[in-house]
C-alpha cells in the first residue's frame, strides 16, 4: 500500500489489459455507471500488460477525462498472472475487485459482490455459469484440468471460479506475501481460503477483439497451475518404475520357465529395438518433468523482481514489483 496523503478509496478495481484499446472506453462508462451506484469511493487500476496497441494512448485519456482511472504500463508483456500482481500491489482500497478488461466480466454483478462483503464475506469470487462463450475443445480441456487439480491438487477449485472476484483487504494483504514467479491466481485464490463465497454470472461475448490466449499458451498456463499446487508429477514416475520394475520381473520369470520347458528361443530384433525405445521414452519423460520443476525452482532463486513498470499514469508510487 501507498504512503500518499490522498484519501484512501473504499474500493479498488484492478484491470489487466493487453491490447484492449477498443474495450477499454465501454469498460470506463459501465465500471463508473455501477461504482458510482454504489455510494463507495473508489478507484480503477489498469495495468498495461506491454499492449502493442492503442492501449496505452486510450489510458492516457481515460486518466485525463477521469482522475479515478489510473494505469501502470510495464515495461514489456509480463502476462495476466503478474498484472494481477502488480494490481493489487497498488491497490488502496478495503476491497479490491479482480475484473478482466474485455467486457466477458460484467461490471453489473459488482453490487452482488460488495453486498456479499457488507455481510462479511472476505473472498467473493464470480461462478460463471456455462461455457457458451468458449470453443467445444477449450472446455473439454478446461473441465479435464479441473478435475486434474481436485483429485491431485493440494487445494479445491470451486466449481466455475475464475479471476474474476472481491476481495477483502485482509485477503489481499495475504496475497502480498506471496511473491512466486510461476503464479497461477486461482489457485492462490482458493489457497488462503478467508470466508468464501460464490456469485453466479453469465459471461458475455467479447465486445472487441479475439482473446490472446491461444492453445499453447492455455496448456502453458495449466501446466503452471498444476506444478505450483502439485506434486504428483514428481511421484508419479515412482509409481510408474515400480509398475515397470514389476513387469520386468514377470517377464524374467516368463522367460526362464520357457527356457527350461522349450529350450532357447532366437531372440528378437523387433521386440528388442521397441523395448529400447519404450524404455527411453519413459526414462526422457520423467526427466523432463523434473526439468520443468527445477526450471521453476532456477526462476525463482534468481531474484528477480515479478514485473518493471515503464510509465505510471496517475498512479502511486508502488513499494513492490
Amino acid at each position: 500500500m501507498s504512503d500518499s496523503s490522498q484519501p484512501i478509496p473504499e474500493l479498488s478495481v484492478v484491470v489487466p489489459v493487453f491490447n484492449e484499446a477498443r474495450n477499454l472506453r465501454p469498460l470506463a462508462a459501465r465500471l463508473a455507471s455501477v461504482l458510482a451506484g454504489l455510494g463507495l469511493s473508489f478507484e480503477v487500476i489498469l495495468i498495461d500488460d506491454g499492449s502493442g496497441d492503442e492501449t496505452l494512448q486510450t489510458l492516457r485519456e481515460l486518466n485525463a477525462a477521469d482522475p479515478r482511472f489510473s494505469a501502470l504500463s510495464f515495461s514489456r508483456n509480463f502476462g495476466k498472472e503478474i498484472a494481477i500482481a502488480a494490481g493489487l500491489d497498488a491497490a488502496r482500497g478495503r476491497a479490491v475487485v479482480v475484473m478482466d478488461a474485455d467486457l466477458q466480466h460484467p461490471p453489473e454483478v459488482i453490487p452482488q459482490f460488495v453486498e456479499k462483503w457488507r455481510e462479511g464475506y472476505q473472498n467473493i469470487y464470480g461462478r460463471r455459469i456455462g461455457r457458451a462463450t468458449d470453443p467445444k475443445l477449450r472446455t473439454m480441456f478446461t473441465r479435464l484440468f479441473y478435475r486434474l487439480i481436485d483429485q491431485f491438487g493440494d487445494v479445491a477449485l470451486p466449481e466455475g471460479a475464475g479471476d474474476f472476484r472481491l476481495l477483502d483487504r485482509q485477503a489481499v494483504d495475504a496475497l502480498l506475501r506471496m511473491r512466486e514467479r510461476a503464479r497461477f491466481n486461482k489457485g492462490l485464490f482458493a489457497w488462503i481460503g478467508f470466508k468464501t463465497i460464490g456469485v453466479p454470472f453469465v459471461v458475455e461475448r467479447r465486445a472487441f477483439g479475439v482473446s490472446s490466449f491461444n492453445f499453447a499458451r492455455l496448456v502453458s498456463f495449466a501446466l503452471d497451475g498444476l506444478m505450483s499446487f502439485s506434486s504428483i508429477p514428481l511421484k508419479v514416475w515412482t509409481y510408474v518404475g515400480l509398475a515397470i520394475s514389476g513387469v520386468a520381473l514377470m517377464m524374467a520369470a516368463w522367460f526362464f520357465i520357457k527356457t527350461i520347458i522349450y529350450g532357447v528361443d532366437l531372440p528378437g530384433y523387433a521386440s528388442l529395438m521397441v523395448s529400447i525405445a519404450f524404455f527411453s521414452g519413459v526414462q526422457l519423460l520423467s526427466l523432463g518433468v523434473i526439468g520443468e520443476y527445477i526450471a521453476r525452482i532456477f526462476a525463482e532463486v534468481k531474484g528477480r523482481p515479478l514485473y518493471l513498470v515503464a510509465e505510471r499514469i496517475g498512479a502511486e508510487p508502488l513499494t513492490k514489483g
